[in-house]
């Protein structure tokens, strides 16, 4: 197995933490919290980054493990085409869109790092 004891322990799952509360913070007011739709959509696509990530817990194998990742790996990139409508919209600003979207890109980048060290090994 990959070697974590809770799923806490991964940093790619931390890391999708802090997006998906800066998700919630900055959908709950304005434009962007009557916007029920893209709302709710953006944030179920950031929570299933934390919740395939944290999937390992409970599971057997690295390789059942690598799959969980690259559904992350997809939420990622569904949560990220979701800021570039509420950038679009005016309903948050390029600072806020450009964080959540490197702390994304980043997330991204370990899952896919990790994905493959489980599939190599």
């Amino acid at each position: 197995m990959a070697g974590f004891k809770k799923f806490e322990e991964i940093m790619a799952w931390q890391k999708a933490r802090k997006a998906t509360k800066k998700i919630y913070e900055l959908t709950t007011d304005g434009k962007f919290a009557r916007d029920f739709g893209l709302r709710d959509q953006i944030r179920r696509a950031a929570v299933s980054v934390m919740a395939n990530i944290a999937e390992d817990q409970g599971r057997n194998s690295d390789k059942e493990f690598a799959n969980f990742l690259n559904f992350a790996h997809g939420s990622i990139a569904e949560t990220q085409s979701h800021l570039y409508i509420a950038l679009d919209l005016e309903y948050l600003n390029k600072n806020d869109f450009g964080q959540i979207y490197d702390l994304l890109a980043e997330v991204g980048k370990m899952t896919m790092s990790l994905m493959k060290h489980l599939r190599n090994s």
